[in-house]
């Protein structure tokens, strides 16, 4: 038993907002203390901190096959973390690609207990279950991709509903995924054979689908599913001048209906070229607030070194050729493509300057904090472990300016950010960082401190500046454990992967098994991962349907 007292609790979902009160834990989860006549075995006296539910990143680069090959082409990443433990550092330098186990002990550092890998491919998605093993203080799931697989285009451009839907969810199933992936739907496939797609009406080469035939009829999928997360979607053309209008096309041809669309600053450019490149971010934020099913990750840029990696292969082929940097690139057979590129975003970049400024517009922006969620697209816009600078950007106008300030000076008349006043509050960051991000995945035991939640919580010493209150909790506790100490890891835990469990008819299986063994180069047999194959995991439930 555990008891947090004196505690100022931020609760948004239970609409908790600063009171004083007692936190009970029995076991993994959050209890009443009406009730409770056992003496706690350990109390924690919160007085003068803030308590608040525990991080959760909705979108984040951390397990898999592009990941290990940021690290391996990164070496120089290691070299920095090394220097780190040894007390010679220098200011704005960081790991960006770290290994599984420091991945987890920063995140926990940072107050955050559960995190999603973002982007899987199914070919190679027990390469990411193994590192979950391997990654240890957080919960963590991963995003299937679906925008350029084989089977899907074929379903869609035949017409055949039943068979893409029971496809979809037994894709779901086979690895043990929470949500479906879309990135740069039908781009990724018609650039592996030669040609690049910038409209949403164009034809994938060799399918003769569209990207948005490909989006709306996931999306639908989705919610005939009845998947607690909407489709996670990448959109076309992005970091491209005047993609903004990419951006509003896609929204509107999914009005009405639930999706989330992610790294959403990369997504928000006017402009006809590079040279004029410039923030489109009010009309963007402007839709957003009028549709209320949308929700958004922002991908806030971060001044330092970055490593970009990315299931879009144009994009990162088309950074290599702008920045001459070292890069990889890797097909995946039927299903998708991937690119790392390292890559340094610059306070004096007219360009980086601007795209700093559009994340800072889209969170101030958009009205309601529970449709926008903190991230950097780690580690493409920068290192996770930079949020509690984001934090103190929202929350800190006169710091914001400072910061602005010291950007290119042309990127004032080319953005907004410096006319925006607002500033966030504690409760607004306990909605982007935890409870928002929650709500959106479904996570109905995440994301707050209620009767029945998981106990996972992080409690912070209030202090003025933002920056330093985040960076380090004075306890995390994770699955009603204790595991962060002042700063220290005093307990280790590796958390649970969580998935879904979509029902789909068995005969999809025989349906796909002809063409499958024709054109994989594994075994439909050897192609779905086990649940032996997991450790720790929980299924979390699909919604019902009509």
């Amino acid at each position: 038993m555990l008891r947090i007292i004196n505690g100022e609790v931020y609760d948004p979902i239970n609409g908790i907002n600063g009171q004083v009160q007692d936190i009970w834990v029995r076991g993994d989860k959050i209890v009443t203390g009406l009730q409770n006549t056992d003496q706690p075995q350990m109390v924690i006296d919160a007085a003068g901190m803030v308590v608040m539910p525990g991080g959760i990143d909705i979108h984040s680069h951390i397990a898999g096959p592009k990941v290990n090959v940021g690290r391996t082409l990164r070496p120089e990443d290691h070299r920095r973390e090394v220097v780190a433990r040894t007390g010679v550092t220098r200011s704005g330098v960081g790991e960006t690609v770290p290994s599984t186990f420091i991945t987890g002990y920063k995140y926990a550092r940072m107050g955050y207990t559960t995190v999603m890998e973002a982007a899987a491919p199914p070919l190679k998605v027990r390469h990411v279950h193994e590192e979950f093993s391997d990654l240890p203080m957080i919960d963590k799931g991963l995003f299937t991709l679906m925008g350029n697989n084989h089977f899907i285009m074929e379903f869609i451009k035949k017409g055949e509903r039943e068979k893409l839907t029971s496809y979809v969810a037994w894709l779901l199933a086979s690895t043990k995924a929470f949500a479906i992936k879309v990135v740069n739907p039908g781009g990724v496939e018609s650039w592996k054979q030669g040609q690049e797609i910038s409209g949403l009406d164009e034809l994938v080469r060799g399918y003769g689908v569209t990207p948005r035939q490909i989006i709306t009829n996931l999306v639908e999928v989705n919610e005939e599913i009845g998947l607690p997360h909407p489709v996670h979607l990448h959109c076309n053309n992005i970091g491209q001048a005047g993609n903004y209008q990419t951006t509003l096309e896609t929204l509107r041809s999914v009005e009405g209906q639930r999706i989330h669309l992610t790294h959403l600053q990369f997504h928000s450019y006017g402009g006809q070229s590079k040279k004029e490149l410039c923030s489109k971010a009010e009309e963007i934020a402007a839709y957003i607030n009028d549709h209320p099913k949308v929700t958004v990750d922002v991908g806030q840029v971060i001044f330092g070194p970055a490593t970009t990696m990315t299931a879009d292969s144009p994009l990162q082929w088309h950074l290599h050729k702008l920045t001459g940097n070292k890069w990889c690139n890797s097909d995946v057979e039927l299903e998708t493509g991937s690119g790392v590129v390292p890559l340094t975003f610059r306070e004096q970049s007219l360009a980086n300057s601007i795209q700093w400024a559009v994340g800072m517009e889209l969170f101030l922006l958009i009205e309601n904090p529970w449709q926008v969620f903190l991230t950097t697209d780690h580690p493409n816009a920068g290192p996770f472990t930079a949020y509690p600078k984001v934090i103190r950007l929202l929350m800190d106008r006169d710091y914001r300016e400072e910061v602005f300030a010291s950007l290119h000076p042309s990127a004032a008349a080319r953005t907004w950010v410096k006319e925006l006043r607002k500033e966030y509050t504690l409760q607004d960051i306990v909605i982007i960082t935890r409870a928002g991000p929650a709500k959106a995945l479904g996570l109905t035991n995440k994301g707050h401190l209620g009767i029945g939640a998981d106990a996972d919580l992080a409690i912070y010493p209030k202090k003025e500046n933002k920056e330093e209150m985040f960076s380090s909790p004075a306890y995390v506790i994770k699955d009603g454990k204790l595991v962060v100490n002042q700063g220290k890891i005093v307990t280790q835990t590796f958390g649970k992967t969580l998935f879904v469990e979509p029902y789909f008819e068995p005969w999809i299986e025989k349906e796909i098994s002809c063409e499958f063994a024709a054109l994989y180069s594994v075994s439909l047999a050897n192609y779905p991962v086990e649940l032996e194959y997991l450790q720790q995991y929980e299924v979390i439930p699909c919604r019902s349907t009509v």
